[in-house]
């Protein structure tokens, strides 16, 4: 757990929060990326190995910011 955090330290939150509202959102027309790829995720269309890349990437600053989070806010064992 230790370790973990000590990667996660190495990320501030204004990068973090710059890449989620970036990477995470884009693009922004007609409706942001990682919305489109959770709606197919729930209608269970995808199913192409880009579409799942793709909703990884997108997905990747808010599991990050998710992770910094969890270590704030969970207390160390």
């Amino acid at each position: 757990m230790q370790q973990l955090t000590q990667i996660l330290d190495q990320f501030p939150w204004s990068i973090v929060i710059l890449a989620c509202l970036t990477l995470g959102l884009a693009p922004f027309v007609p409706e942001p990326h990682i919305w489109e790829k959770l709606k197919m995720l729930v209608a269970g269309t995808l199913s192409k190995p880009i579409d799942i890349f793709d909703l990884l990437m997108h997905a990747a600053p808010f599991l990050l910011a998710g992770l910094k989070l969890a270590v704030m806010v969970l207390p160390a064992k």
